[in-house]
């Protein structure tokens, strides 16, 4: 028993405890203990969305942001769901990934090409265990044919400009502050556009942006690992 529990001691020294050193200063404790509640709530909706179970305030939640409509804010969620559309996604990772590359950023390059492509199989992988359909409350005025849980563009959205901003915060460390204000808040709009919309249900969004934050801090502890 003695020598068994000294070989797990050791092993602990030698193996686990440097990496999880290294992995709370990277990350950061605030950072673990976030990852890990997010991980609950994001377990308990998940099961009870693959039980498909109905969330009482889901429909409420919709009703009363459609209750707001109009045809001004009709352009403007339009215009803001825009930005987390497949096609304005490409263009904005292509250029970004461009100019990754002309400034020889090439670690920088590759995680966000990961960070991409990871999000990309996420969200339709996920959709297609989950299989929830989407709200059918009223005439919306944009067609989707895909499932609803996750939400694409709020998980989307959480990781292209998530990732993003860290990178741009990184390099101008003085307006970090700003730099996450703005993304926060797109993120924010992006995921309420779809609410504003009747695309999807508030579970949706939250799944999505829960998803979407694990990745994309996954994807920053792996390049600031690389880079350490």
């Amino acid at each position: 028993m003695q020598k068994w529990l000294y070989r797990l001691t050791k092993f602990w020294r030698r193996k686990v405890h440097p990496q999880l050193s290294t992995l709370i200063a990277t990350v950061g404790v605030t950072g673990l203990l976030s990852c890990l509640l997010i991980i609950y709530v994001l377990g308990k909706l998940s099961n009870e969305v693959l039980e498909k179970e109905a969330f009482a305030f889901d429909q409420t939640i919709l009703l009363w942001i459609h209750s707001f409509a109009n045809p001004t804010l009709d352009r403007i969620m339009l215009w803001v769901t825009n930005l987390g559309n497949p096609s304005t996604v490409v263009v904005i990772v292509t250029i970004s990934l461009a100019l990754l590359l002309w400034r020889k950023y090439y670690q920088e390059a590759k995680i966000f090409l990961v960070d991409c492509l990871g999000g990309v199989i996420l969200s339709y992988g996920l959709k297609l265990v989950f299989s929830k359909t989407r709200p059918d409350l009223w005439q919306s005025p944009i067609t989707e044919t895909s499932y609803s849980y996750p939400s694409g563009h709020a998980l989307g959205s959480t990781i292209l400009y998530g990732f993003l901003a860290y990178l741009l915060a990184t390099r101008y460390p003085k307006f970090s502050w700003l730099i996450y204000a703005v993304a926060g808040l797109l993120i924010f709009a992006i995921g309420l556009s779809r609410l504003y919309l009747g695309v999807h249900w508030p579970t949706d969004i939250i799944g999505g942006y829960c998803i979407g934050f694990l990745w994309v801090v996954l994807c920053i502890t792996m390049l600031r690992l690389h880079k350490h």
